[in-house]
Order: C-alpha cells, then structure tokens, then sequence
C-alpha cells in the first residue's frame, strides 16, 4: 500500500504541539514562525467575524489550534499579542450564541490561561463571563461557565483574600439582582453566593446584602433561593467543615500496607501525597480560626427587613407566590423576629386565619408562629392566638395527633412568652394529661412541667410539684415581668469562684489550718501562691465581704428559738441576703480581679463540663434554657407534631419495621452468604479457608500428593512446628 501524502495545512496542524514546545525553549529563534501563525491568525479572525456560521469544519479547527497556540506562548511575546486578550473578549461577548461548543471552550480555556499566566486580571475576565453567563441559551455552555468562575474565585482567593476582586464581583452580583426584580437572570448571582458562601471564601456582610435583595425579588425562583440561603446556608458550611475534618490521613495505616504489599512506584505516590497532604492540615490546625458570623447576624436593620417581606410576599394579596414558597418566607420572618428579638405585631394577627386543623401544613404555621415569639412581643397580642388554637385543636371530638401538635404549639409559646397564657385556660389544658393516648398525655405533662418553672402560681397547689412550692415560700424563684431583661454577665463565673473557693479551702486542709477563716493573712498568702495574676485588691475585698457576711448571720440562731414563723422570716431574710452577698461577690471578681491564663483555661473547662451536666438533664438553668430556646437551629414542624414512638404505627409502618434487617426475599441467599456479601461490599478480606477452598485444583494436587507419602517421623514434625507457629502468634509474631 503507498504511503499517504500529507498536505501542507495537516502538517502545520501536526505541527502546533511541537511550535509550542520550541518557542517555550526559545522565543528568540523562532520569532519570524511566531508571526506567521500571528498573521494567520488574524486573518482568519477577520473572516470569522463578518460571517461566523458559515466556516467550514477544517478551519474551525485551524482557527482552535491557532488561538490555543497563541494563548500559551503570549507571554514570551507581549508587546506582539497584546490585543489578543481583547479580541478573545469580543468574539465570546458578541457571537457565543452561535459559536460550536468546541470553539466557544477553547476560547474560554485560553482567557483562563491568559489569566493564570497573569496577563490580564481576574476581575476582568470575570465581567467578561458573567454576562455571558447569564445571558447564554446553551446549558452545558453556563454549567462549563460557573464552574470556570467558581475555580478561578477559589484560586485568586486561594493564599490570601482579595478584597479588590471581591468587591468587584459582589457588586457586579449586586447590580444584577436590583437591576431588573422581575427577571429570573438572578438565579446565578445567587448560586455563585451560596457557593463562595459555603466555601468559606465569601463572609463579610456584602454577600448577605446580596441575598437580601433577591429575598425581595418579583421572581418566585429567585426568592426561593435568596430565603433558602438564610435558612440553610450556614448549615451547609459547617457539613462541609465537617466532610474536610473526616478525611484524616492515617500514615501508620499506609506504611503498614507498604510493608505487606509488593513494594511499587504507585504507592510511594501515594506515601507522597498523604504526607502532603498531612503537613496541610497541620498547618490549617495552626492557623487562627476565622470568625464566621451566621447570615442572619450580618443582617443590617433585620427590623426594616422582616416588615419588608412580611409586607410584600406575604400581607399583600397581589403576589402569586405558592404555599410552599410563602411556608419559606414565613420561617425566615419569624426566625428573623424570635432572634433579634422583633415587633411585627401585625404578623399575630395575620396569623389567625391559617390556625385550623383543615388547613394545607398547618403545623408549618404553627411551629413558625412559635419561633416568631419572644419575651418582648405583648401577651395581649397572642392571647387570641393560643385561645383559637385551644379550641380548634384541642378538645375531646379532636384526633388524638390534632390535640397533641396544638398542645405542643401551646408549649413552645408559653416557653418563650409565658405571660400569654390565662390561668382558666392552664387549668383545662393540663386535664389531658390524663390522656389514654400516649402523645396527648405527654404534650400536656410538658406544658404541665413548663409552668412549674416559669410561673406555678397559675397552677393549682396540687399541681405545682415540690421543688415549685418551696421555691415560692422561700421566695428564691422570681416570676418575669413583661418587658424585664437579665443583667449580662461572663458565661461560667459562679462555676469558677466556687472552684476557687474549694481550692483555697483544700490548700488550708493540706496545711493543717481551719477550713473558714477567711481573713487570715495565711489564707492571703496562700491564694497569692495558687494564682500569680490575682490583684490584691480582689483578695481584700474578698475577706471584707466574707466578714461582713459573718456579722450580719451571727444573730440569726438566737432569734430563731422565739417561733416557728419569726424563724422562716428570719431565714428567708437570711436566703436574700445570701443572694445579695452572691451578687456581690461575682460582681467583685469580675471587676477587680484580673483573670490569668489559667483561669480563662479552667473557665473554658467549667464551661464545657457544665454544657454536658445540661445535655444530661443535670444541673440546668431552666430560666435560660426556655429563653434560648431553638434560638441557633430554629424550630420545625417534626418538632410540633407527636413523636413517631408516642403516636400508634399504621400497618404499613409495623411491616417496614419488622423487615428492617432482614434479606431481600427475592435473593434467596443463607446467613453465611449474606454476611459474606456484606464484608464484599464492605471491602473486608475473606479468610485463607476461603481462599483455599477457591483455589485451582491442579494448584492444590502436588500438595495432597506430597502429605500421603509422609511418614510418621514428618508428620509428627509438621504438626509439631504448626502448634509452635500458633503458640507464638503464626509466621509474623502477633502474639509474642
């Protein structure tokens, strides 16, 4: 067969990888071939552009070879290709509707390059591609456009943060959602948020301005995802702290493997990679953590904010947003009101007509009614409220679910606004605790124990409890007022004085001295050796009070003896001046008192260790669990109905159940081989029987032919080396 002949145009095209490679090695040389590809080039441009569609597949082709050429040798020539970045620009902005897919990606991937090789700027070829983005017919063209703008986000703000360039695209972004609220082009400024966002590259309160603005869009896509990014994107960033914090490099784990395995260029790669890959995570645990506020603390004025959507999307009737998307915007209103702490009081009232049983996801409306409640929002306001669902869910003709998710509601509002609710009504609600249905009875024995703590004097005697009544006749519990707000005060204090205090009175045991002497210069000089920061003046004014507290309880067992009654005043005045002197004291040290490291690491301990004595049911301030109450994840409708385990199980339910665990009756397979599927699937090695049994025959015959020609003595010597093998752990020595 001849040879084929080549023609001139095939061997240039042959030719492009090579070019490339010499003018990489030596631009100076190969100057006079540079320029002839130059001129190709823009001829073939200038042809291009007057007709665009009508270019033949060869030299579409051509043209592809020759502006990738010149993308990766424009920086040996910049004064010769200066204008290429502009041109490439032009093309795509004015013909990347009927450009081929092919060309529209090499001219792309050449901007890319040109940036990468830092000829031109980020942010300008990011304007350059938004637009484009937004404004292309083709969906693979935008997918392959996000992406190229989301990695080179990620790269320019790889080292360090580039605030220029984010400042660019936020605006950018910014201009895009307000420009035209009716256009669903916003979609993709949102999506490129959500993600910067996510990726912790974007954390400033610009991005959350952003999505304020689509949250206000006429585009129903667009207020979706402007509402699911307050409700959901902060989520989304610590799942994805999280999935980086899984994936832990285990260096012992892969030297043990090198050892055992056959000894490769592959695994060294990868012994390579994970030491890397290792010293990065190190460096990222030495690194400050950043802080990352949450959206909807960087909200400014989330007053004027929540009265906006409120107004637009849901009081008015001209909008013709689904019940899906106004359930969302509700939960992100009332999330904005319970946590800043809002007054929209025409949102009560709006809400009444949604609080039925017939109505589509009422326990949505009912659990977002909960989470827009608060200590600041008058009870005369949702009175109304909590009534209309007493006597729409919570009656005797009522479902038992009915009741138990109007109950639960009725909780969740009293835990946030007890003043809310009327004595007669407790009275009635609390009688279902005598339920027979198991989810009815422990809604109301919560509403029950809610009331116990905020306020048992709506309750009858009977039902206060123990710990309730005598909190009311020693006076130690205080019942809030409308409007009252707690003093603020560092988090664990009292944990970390009564610490110290056990410290200083263990110290004085171990020398031998009194326990309580309090103003002895002993004492003095022994809490000057426990704590080298602690001021003097703290130490003084500590026994002063000490002492003061001494001369005020040294009366109170004399008086005591005159009667039973002087004797409960006497010690309920002694209970309040306890209380005071407390105030005092921790007032004291947390002003005159300089915390050493030490304290701030112990306080941090206390902390923590005080957190889980709350997680298990220990030791809780009940007063401000109510208050904080679902304040960081917000409240749900799962949250409001009846547990699946208190409610009973439909048949359907009980037989999903029961063959939980169990094979597919359609495999057909034993234990032994199901297990064996199992660890397969799991990737688990099988066991030498196994593999025995899997093994070739003809593998395995030398073998049994040999074992019948032993005579006693071998065999007597094989089975004695294998107990000794086995003695001391096989052939690697695991058990020695």
């Amino acid at each position: 067969m001849p040879k084929r002949k080549v023609a001139a145009l095939e061997k240039i095209d042959a030719d492009f990888p090579s070019l490339q490679n010499k003018i990489r090695r030596d631009p100076k040389s190969y100057v006079d071939d540079f320029r002839r590809q130059w001129d190709q080039y823009e001829s073939q441009r200038e042809i291009f552009l007057v007709a665009p569609t009508t270019a033949t597949a060869e030299a579409t082709e051509h043209f592809e070879n020759l502006v990738n050429l010149i993308a990766h040798v424009a920086d040996c020539y910049p004064e010769a290709t200066a204008t290429f970045p502009d041109d490439l620009k032009t093309m795509l902005s004015l013909h990347h509707a009927v450009l081929g897919s092919e060309l529209r990606e090499k001219l792309v991937g050449s901007l890319i390059i040109l940036r990468r090789k830092e000829i031109i700027d980020t942010a300008n070829v990011l304007t350059c591609l938004f637009p484009i983005l937004v404004s292309s017919p083709s969906k693979t063209f935008r997918a392959q456009l996000f992406s190229k703008i989301l990695n080179d986000m990620r790269n320019s703000n790889a080292r360090s943060i580039n605030h220029p360039l984010n400042r660019t695209i936020q605006t950018v972004l910014y201009n895009l959602v307000t420009a035209d609220r009716a256009s669903p082009r916003a979609i993709w400024a949102i999506k490129l948020t959500r993600e910067l966002w996510k990726r912790q590259i974007w954390t400033d309160a610009k991005p959350v301005d952003v999505m304020k603005e689509a949250c206000l869009s006429e585009n129903e896509k667009v207020v979706v995802g402007g509402v699911r990014f307050f409700l959901g994107g902060d989520k989304e960033r610590e799942e994805l702290e999280d999935e980086e914090s899984d994936d832990d490099v285990d260096l012992s784990k892969i030297k043990h493997q090198m050892t055992i395995n056959k000894k490769s260029r592959k695994q060294k790669k990868q012994y390579s990679k994970a030491v890397d890959k290792l010293h990065k995570q190190e460096q990222k645990k030495h690194k400050p953590h950043p802080l990352n506020f949450s959206a909807l603390h960087l909200l400014h004025d989330p007053q004027s904010f929540a009265e906006e959507l409120f107004s637009r999307h849901l009081q008015s009737t001209k909008n013709k947003l689904s019940l899906d998307t106004k359930l969302l915007v509700l939960q992100l209103v009332t999330r904005l009101i319970g946590l800043h702490k809002l007054t929209v009081v025409t949102l009560y009232s709006w809400f009444i007509k949604f609080l039925t049983p017939r109505q589509q996801s009422v326990t949505s409306f009912l659990a977002s009614l909960a989470q827009g409640t608060h200590n600041l929002v008058p009870p005369d306001a949702l009175e109304p409220l909590i009534q209309k669902i007493a006597n729409e869910f919570v009656s005797e003709a009522a479902a038992n679910e009915v009741a138990a998710a109007g109950l639960n509601s009725i909780r969740e509002i009293c835990a946030r606004q007890p003043l809310a609710m009327t004595e007669t009504l407790l009275q009635d609600l609390i009688q279902y605790r005598k339920s027979k249905d198991k989810g009815v009875m422990m809604a109301a024995k919560g509403l029950l124990s809610l009331f116990r703590e905020v306020d048992p004097e709506l309750l009858k005697k009977k039902d206060r409890g123990k710990d309730a009544t005598i909190a009311l006749k020693d006076g130690s519990l205080l019942i809030r007022k409308f409007g009252h707000e707690d003093t603020g005060e560092i988090e664990g204090l009292d944990l970390l004085e009564k610490w110290k205090e056990e410290e200083k009175k263990r110290k004085r045991v171990e020398k031998g001295l009194p326990e309580d002497a309090d103003s002895d210069e002993e004492d003095v000089a022994s809490e000057d050796d426990g704590w080298e920061v602690d001021s003097d003046d703290s130490s003084d004014s500590g026994g002063w009070i000490n002492v003061s507290d001494d001369e005020e309880e040294a009366p109170a067992p004399k008086k005591r003896k005159a009667g039973e009654e002087d004797g409960v005043d006497q010690e309920n005045g002694g209970q309040k001046e306890e209380d005071k002197a407390e105030e005092q004291r921790l007032s004291k040290l947390a002003t005159t008192t300089i915390l050493t490291p030490a304290d701030l690491a112990k306080l941090q301990e206390l902390r923590a260790a005080a957190a889980v004595d709350r997680a298990m049911g220990r030791n809780r301030k009940k007063d401000d669990a109510n208050a904080s109450r679902h304040q960081d994840d917000g409240l749900t409708a799962e949250q409001i109905e009846a547990p699946a385990k208190l409610r009973k199980l439909t048949k359907e339910e009980r037989v999903a159940l029961a063959k939980e665990g169990r094979p597919d009756r359609n495999e057909h397979k034993s234990t032994q081989a199901i297990n064996k599927s199992k660890k397969e699937a799991a990737g688990k090695s099988t066991s030498n029987k196994e593999k025995a049994r899997k093994k070739n025959f003809l593998m395995t015959l030398g073998k049994a032919k040999s074992k019948q020609k032993r005579s006693l003595v071998e065999t007597r010597k094989v089975l004695k080396a294998h107990v000794e093998k086995s003695t001391r752990g096989g052939r690697r020595r695991n058990g020695a």
